[in-house]
């Protein structure tokens, strides 16, 4: 059965008042799990998905710079609960405070930092629950907290980059669709009136630019109807379809320019993520595990879950890579080195070092290859209703 986040607020064994978050089926199933702490519940009612009470979004990047806060309190020897307290009043997002209050108020409770960020999986995946336990148990919480706070950093700078590279092109193209709309409807009707006093055969050319701008005006609310139930369509199957998610990242792997991109991006998460959980001294393959999940692409999830199989039965991790055949000869090899010298952590670090910065240099190719590409799209579109609309006046002049 489906869980749904609840925030709610009751007392503890000692009458203090606490609150929080939880992931349940029903809102009985949290009344029931609260008892089991101790907890009496006084208030539980189901949250909007992405959003905390008081308004506000909270993001991935508020996780990152909520981490790296965090690490450099503790770093510098402030207590936990003291740090939750500098870190949430300097939060202008009203959502994240109430998030770092919540997570405070079970810590002082007597639950573990891993514990409590684990009642939030909206916002704290199993990665993260994964290594604040490990620092915890070690007893390097400010160590594994830094771990943590670079290794979303690096992330969040990838996921940029990669929105970058989609955004502009996509944005420059609805702008450039608006406009030949607008030409379509408004402009096209004022030449074509004119041209019906010239008593000629109109230019092919323009004879279809004029039946177009016809068929838009007539057409034109079905049209937009139509574009937006596919597109809305398009994000239900997305959202709610693994398989089609599948075809889609499949798709994208394969598509010229931004294939190569997305490649070497799900490949520097993939070395990231295993580089941090390694050296946070998680076994592999329960390492494997979360890696899978921090590669944003189903189809290196589906490989990363092969290897962690094989790798349960006795495979080398570099064997086990090889045979997914989706990477590159010089990670596996890297790989390979790190086995054998002991320094897996420090091997994959360096792959995903070398990988983040070639999708950088990829994305700023890319951004200066589209530019030029893009305007001359757009001077086509524009360029040719305009062109269209005035060979008839050119014709003419040359009959005159």
């Amino acid at each position: 059965m489906m869980k749904s986040p609840f925030l709610w607020e009751g007392t503890d064994r000692k009458g203090k008042k606490v609150k929080g978050k939880s992931m349940a089926a029903n809102e009985a199933a949290v009344r029931a799990d609260l008892r089991r702490q101790g907890v009496v519940p006084k208030r539980i009612r189901k949250q909007r998905k992405g959003l905390f009470a008081g308004g506000g979004t909270i993001t991935s990047a508020d996780i990152s710079i909520f981490s790296r806060q965090l690490a450099t309190m503790l770093g510098a020897g402030i207590p936990l609960v003291q740090a939750f307290d500098i870190v949430g009043a300097g939060h202008e997002n009203a959502a994240m405070q109430k998030l770092i209050a919540a997570i405070k108020a079970d810590v002082e409770g007597g639950s573990s930092l891993a514990e409590s960020i684990a009642k939030h999986p909206l916002h704290f995946d199993d990665l993260f629950v994964s290594l604040v336990e490990a620092g915890e148990q070690a007893g390097a919480l400010e160590t594994l907290l830094d771990k943590i706070a670079t290794y979303k950093e690096k992330t969040e700078a990838i996921k940029k980059k990669i929105k970058k590279a989609l955004t502009y092109p996509a944005a420059v193209l609805v702008v450039a669709l608006v406009v030949t709309t607008i030409l379509l409807i408004f402009v096209i009707p004022a030449f074509e009136d004119l041209f019906q006093g010239f008593g000629a055969d109109l230019p092919t050319f323009t004879r279809m630019v004029i039946d177009l701008s016809k068929f838009v005006r007539e057409q034109g609310f079905l049209i937009a109807t139509m574009m937006g139930g596919s597109v809305a369509a398009f994000l239900y199957f997305k959202k709610r379809s693994r398989a089609m998610r599948h075809f889609l990242d499949r798709m994208m792997l394969k598509a010229p320019v931004i294939g190569p991109i997305l490649e070497k991006a799900a490949i520097s998460r993939y070395a990231r993520t295993l580089s941090t959980m390694f050296a946070a001294g998680v076994p592999l393959v329960e390492a494997l595990e979360s890696v899978a999940g921090a590669t944003g692409n189903i189809v290196y999830e589906i490989a990363v879950l092969q290897i962690r199989d094989e790798v349960a039965t006795g495979q080398r991790l570099q064997v086990a890579m090889e045979n997914t055949n989706r990477f590159p000869n010089m990670v596996i090899q890297m790989i390979a080195v790190g086995e054998e010298s002991g320094s897996l952590d420090e091997m994959t670090a360096k792959v995903a070092d070398f990988y983040e910065e070639d999708v950088d240099n990829a994305v700023d190719n890319l951004s200066s290859l589209l530019e030029p590409l893009i305007m001359s799209i757009l001077g086509v579109l524009v360029g040719g209703l305009v062109v269209a609309m005035y060979l008839p006046i050119f014709k003419l002049g040359a009959v005159v």
